[in-house]
């Protein structure tokens, strides 16, 4: 019999009303004849409820006891779910994530998972139960509680599909599948029928929110599918694997965006005194992200390094350069703020050179100005003015012909 992992979350799950919908949604896709497991995350105000009544308590909670509060949130959604469907007439089981077997290492609050002991999990699928898994967590080989950080959800999902060897993962969304474009910016923008797991990943890491970074790379690494789909309408979501079919020869595939970015330089007085290791080691050190980095050597002037960092870090990025200046030796540090990053991304890149250029020829005919780039195989990247963000979004939709009704043909 065939096995799928259903994941839901968000809006999803937000109301024991959308809780019940959701009951009725997964009791019908079981009638089709499959076994199925359902990973849950927690309601978004039962998760922001349970964080401020730890910040009434302390300041300085400990990542352990963190990990066992939170953790209930998606302990309480799976409960419900359970309770729907057996209201509905269904059979299921809720399931912690410790319960279902996922065994994780001892990083509180960002564990990675090691094992998943499956035995549970197929004892309750052989009863023909519906088996509502609650997301995001795991346990500790010397039994602690622990969850996974962001994208938790989604990566217990594709774990557990793994382990079972499911055919696929349907990750159920406020949205009907992956798009060319943001549809909230870019009107023209179209679903696409499939992605690739590496056009999937940049995407994720481009800004597109739909999907974890975390998650995908390990669907790519078992070439586990995954369908995003819609929670509210039966329609055809856009499929997630190892190899596509082009649709109409569309070398870029997709546009995505990331607002509020800001460029950090420092500069030094010579060649000798400028290590990227050591720049770059402590802001890691301090955990703190970096995205486009571009140093500039040349003679007669004195060399800089210019990076981009989101501006949730950038109060700690002033505060750590800042105490290790003598140790890094720069001379001065200068920032721009008000900036955004627009990203062209398509696997067909890959063996088509020009793709950039035509991608600044858009933007200078449009008297956008480009103050970063950064690429990769199938991906370039622009960082851009933040009230340009939009409007670059889109002139780059229509440059590499991304109107199309893909889904359609």
């Amino acid at each position: 019999m065939q096995t799928i992992v259903a994941k839901f979350g968000g809006p999803a799950i937000a109301t024991p009303e959308k809780i019940q919908q959701v009951a009725k949604k997964v009791i019908n896709e079981q009638a089709k004849g499959i076994n199925l497991v359902v990973v849950v995350s927690s309601m978004a105000s039962v998760r922001r409820e349970l964080r401020q009544f730890a910040q009434e308590i302390t300041d300085q909670p400990s990542k352990r006891e963190m990990d066992v509060l939170v953790a209930t949130g998606a302990q309480m959604t799976s409960s419900l779910l359970a309770m729907a469907i057996q209201e509905q007439g269904g059979k299921a089981v809720s399931l912690t994530g410790w319960q279902a077997g996922i065994y994780t290492n001892s990083t509180h609050q960002n564990a990675r998972v090691d094992t998943v002991d499956t035995a549970r999990l197929k004892k309750h699928l052989a009863l023909g139960e519906i088996v509502v898994v609650a997301g995001f967590q795991g346990i500790t080989e010397d039994e602690c509680i622990s969850t996974l950080g962001k994208g938790g959800s989604e990566t217990s999902a594709v774990v557990i599909g793994v382990a079972i060897g499911a055919e696929r993962i349907d990750i159920y969304s406020n949205v009907d599948g992956i798009y060319t474009a943001d549809p909230m910016i870019v009107q023209q923008a179209s679903k696409l029928k499939e992605l690739s797991y590496d056009e999937m990943l940049e995407l994720a890491n481009l800004g597109a929110h739909i999907l974890h970074p975390r998650a995908v790379e390990l669907a790519k690494k078992y070439f586990m599918p995954i369908v995003v789909r819609s929670n509210q309408s039966d329609v055809e979501g856009t499929l997630i694997k190892g190899d596509i079919e082009m649709e109409k020869n569309l070398i870029v595939r997709g546009v995505a965006y990331e607002s509020d970015i800001i460029r950090l330089t420092i500069g030094y007085d010579s060649y000798e005194t400028a290590s990227l290791s050591e720049v770059f080691s402590i802001l890691a050190e301090h955990d703190i992200n970096v995205d486009i980095i571009v140093q500039a050597v040349i003679d007669n002037v004195k060399p800089t390094i210019s990076f981009t960092i989101s501006k949730d870090e950038f109060a700690e990025s002033l505060r750590v350069l800042e105490s290790s200046k003598l140790s890094l030796g720069f001379s001065f540090a200068d920032f721009e703020v008000g900036l955004a990053k627009v990203s062209i991304v398509g696997s067909g890149m890959a063996s088509n050179p020009g793709v950039a250029a035509r991608m600044f020829a858009r933007l200078g005919k449009e008297h956008i100005p480009v103050k970063m780039v950064s690429t990769s195989e199938i991906k370039v990247s622009v960082v851009v003015p933040q009230d340009e963000m939009i409007r670059a979004a889109n002139v780059l939709h229509d440059e590499f012909n991304l109107a199309v009704k893909v889904m359609n043909q």
